[in-house]
């Protein structure tokens, strides 16, 4: 008797250790989910933050005469102005060791005595072009080296002369010029300028080697001979080869490519919008896009499109400033598709072009700011206000506006971006230009997982059911424990083996017997039927020495042979229908294009590795239907057939749709096969001939290659998020559904 009780507590011990074990198992389970979902939050969130701007610093700074432009180091430890008087002055930002704050650094006269500066054009790589009240002109880049002394670091300024410091002579009349515009690469430097005398002029300076080693060059002068009312502004694109002249409210575009002469190329007038002016434009980074700003507080996007007539500049998108009040300037930042647009009251207004994104407005200053700049990470602005009558305020703003580029929009719907002839999805993060923007669409990539998933699904679902109905109930037990077996080892198979044979074994097969591949989708189906029927039509004697449960295994060697006639016959409907080469026939005569790795390959490969998943899941809801449901339908009179259909198959319902869910399952989130078998092209297309490119192979193949905190890292992080969403409610539906199938079925 206490041995009884001893046994029975034992066993309630180890059933209550066993109980909080489970439970402690499943809580876990959960909460690893829960901290997943928790921390693809966290990795996703700063690509939607909102971008604030805020005050860093201010100094102040004596100077008796206007300043004219301004400018920060990478470091934001040292801040340049330059003005009306010809001086080059920078002043510490941050105070370092043996520097206060607002001490300047360095002061450079840069221009004659009694000679003083009445323009300064902003070029690319930090460049200032100086146009003084002699009509003499002068380049200069403001520099900025790093310095160690004593464990401290202090950063440096100096003036460098990229076409040496002499004065360039842009006209070769040496006329007076009120406007001038410039940009320049390593071999060539392009001016394009308005004389006094009103002649618009076209200067070129050749480097006999190369600029950055030898300012020595060789100048060209040409005249543009188009008649000009009025030149407000010009800009010249970094490519050196268009140049834009604003002519009151219409912009000319000429190109700059011809040595002999400089042709119109274009005349770009915003007739959306008569009532209102051109005030002021701008060049977005890469040069590709230009943006007009008008009294009215709109800023608007040009580029080239391709039409039927050429190549023509059209109005993208439109932004605007609020409380409408004219747009005084536009400042582009320099990697970047954003602008900071500049109203006459100080407004200032903050915009992402390709997100269609209005990131933030507001006043910096009471007081209307006089140079403003961008820092060259654009994580900073930098501005000068008049404090007093020879005093001004150098004042300096943090800026938090890491992902301007990423809004829903640009990942959920069409974007037009620049060069292409229409609004498209797009997913194309790299390139080897750095002018390039990226383009981060999860339009093509989700729309590539369903289409893999998909089309396994329909190569596996028929062949798993089919062999899960007829091993669970036509095959005898002994031949059923070694073909279940067999099959579920498959699922144990390296899908990387899968795929790595997709993709250099089954690929070229495919793509080298096509009237094959269209051949079996018939002979294989009608040679099972004339399989069946010469069965159904022998004599009864001969059917009765084969066992029924083994008459289907006839069908193996005659769908071997059916195979191999197909590819026999694949050369010879090649030469008959198709010219000979059914893959020119599709491209040419049908117009589909032809990957050789496309959804064919990944359907069939994929599909072996799901096949498994549901014949297994399948097989056993099919085999637990009890017996005596099966025993009183045939008791009944019902045929087996009749039986399958009516009661076997209901019954097992649930379990099926659960297998065939799984099977999706394990198809979404696939990635070695989609990624060595497909071309992993990010496209939108239904054909069965072209590739795709799922989410989970997507983060497989990019995520090694991105930086760590980029919109590209997080994105990708926002991929997997989706990916983990949509198995979640998949799965969750599917259990929904496979509960209601159990409560309709039950009580069969």
């Amino acid at each position: 008797m206490v041995t009884a009780l001893k046994s029975a507590g034992s066993r309630q011990l180890k059933n209550s250790f066993a109980r909080w074990l489970i439970t402690l198992g499943g809580i876990s389970v959960l909460l690893t989910l829960v901290l997943i979902f928790l921390y693809l939050l966290y990795v996703i969130k700063p690509v939607f933050d909102s971008t604030e701007i805020t005050p860093s610093t201010g100094v102040e700074i004596s100077s008796g005469t206007q300043v004219l432009s301004t400018g920060v180091d990478e470091l934001k430890e040292l801040a340049f102005t330059i003005n009306r008087s010809g001086s080059i002055d920078f002043y510490q930002l941050v105070p370092s060791a043996t520097r206060p704050l607002g001490t300047q650094v360095l002061s450079k006269q840069v221009t004659e005595p009694g000679v003083t500066l009445t323009q300064v054009v902003d070029s690319s790589h930090n460049n200032k072009l100086l146009l003084d009240s002699l009509g003499q002109v002068q380049l200069l880049t403001p520099s900025f080296t790093a310095s160690y002394d004593d464990n401290s670091r202090e950063i440096n300024p100096a003036v460098r002369y990229p076409l040496g410091e002499e004065v360039i002579v842009v006209d070769e009349m040496q006329a007076s010029l009120e406007k001038l515009a410039f940009a320049m690469d390593d071999e060539r430097a392009v001016f394009v300028a308005l004389t006094q005398d009103q002649r618009l002029i076209k200067t070129t300076l050749v480097a006999e080697d190369d600029f950055n080693y030898d300012p020595a060059h060789e100048s060209v002068y040409q005249v543009i001979e188009e008649p000009v009312s009025a030149v407000d502004d010009i800009l010249i694109t970094p490519d050196l080869m268009m140049a834009f002249v604003r002519d009151g409210n219409r912009v000319l575009v000429f190109s700059l490519d011809d040595d002999y002469e400089v042709p119109l190329k274009a005349v770009i007038t915003d007739t959306d919008n008569i009532d209102a002016s051109l005030t002021t434009m701008a060049l977005l980074s890469g040069g590709s896009s230009l943006l007009l700003g008008n009294n009215l507080g709109e800023i608007s996007q040009w580029f080239e499109v391709a039409t039927d007539n050429g190549r023509q500049f059209k109005k993208i998108r439109s932004f605007s400033l609020s409380e409408g009040e004219s747009i005084a300037a536009i400042y582009t930042e320099q990697y970047r598709k954003s602008f900071y647009a500049m109203g006459r009251s100080g407004k200032l207004g903050a915009f992402y072009t390709t997100s269609d994104a209005d990131l933030w407005q507001g006043k910096l200053t009471d007081a209307a700011p006089g140079a403003f700049a961008i820092s060259p990470r654009a994580d900073a602005l930098v501005m000068t206000t008049a404090t007093g009558a020879d005093s001004q305020q150098l004042s300096l703003f943090s800026v938090e506006n890491e992902h301007p580029e990423v809004t829903w929009q640009a990942l959920w719907q069409e974007v037009w971006y620049e060069g292409y002839p229409e609004p498209d999805y797009i997913w194309q993060s790299t390139s080897g230009s750095d002018d390039f923007e990226a383009k981060f669409s999860l339009v093509p990539i989700s729309f590539g997982t369903i289409k893999a998933a998909l089309y396994a699904m329909l190569f596996a679902v028929p062949i798993a059911l089919a062999a899960a109905i007829y091993t669970a109930y036509f095959m005898t037990p002994v031949l059923r424990t070694k073909v279940k077996p067999t099959i579920e080892m498959m699922e144990a198979l390296p899908t990387v083996i899968l795929g790595f044979l997709a993709g250099l074994w089954l690929a070229p097969i495919i793509e080298n017997y096509l009237p094959a591949m269209a051949l079996l989708l018939v002979m294989l189906p009608l040679a099972t039927l004339l399989t069946a029927l010469g069965w159904s039509a022998l004599p009864k004697e001969w059917k009765s020495r084969i066992p029924e449960t083994w008459a289907p295994m006839i069908l193996i060697p005659v769908l071997c042979f059916t195979g191999y006639l197909a590819f026999a016959l694949s050369p010879v409907m090649e030469a008959a229908f198709f010219g000979g080469d059914m893959r020119q026939f599709v491209t040419n005569d049908l117009g589909i294009d032809f990957d050789q790795r496309n959804a064919l390959v990944v359907g069939i490969a994929m599909g072996f590795a799901v096949i498994p998943t549901i014949f297994s899941m399948a097989e056993d809801a099919i085999f637990s239907v009890p017996r005596h449901l099966t025993s009183g339908s045939l008791a009944l009179g019902a045929t087996q057939w009749q039986t399958l259909v009516k009661v076997v198959l209901l019954t097992a319902s649930p379990g099926i749709f659960s297998a065939i869910m799984m099977g999706l399952g394990r198809a979404v989130g696939e990635t070695m096969i989609v990624l060595m078998a497909t071309g992993n092209t990010p496209i939108l297309d239904w054909s069965i001939f072209q590739g795709m490119r799922t989410l989970a192979a997507n983060i497989a193949v990019e995520m090694p290659e991105s930086e760590v905190g980029s919109s590209h890292y997080r994105i990708l992080f926002l991929a997997a998020f989706v990916l983990f969403v949509f198995t979640f409610v998949l799965n969750t539906l599917a259990e929904f559904i496979r509960q209601r199938l159990r409560e309709k079925y039950s009580s069969l």
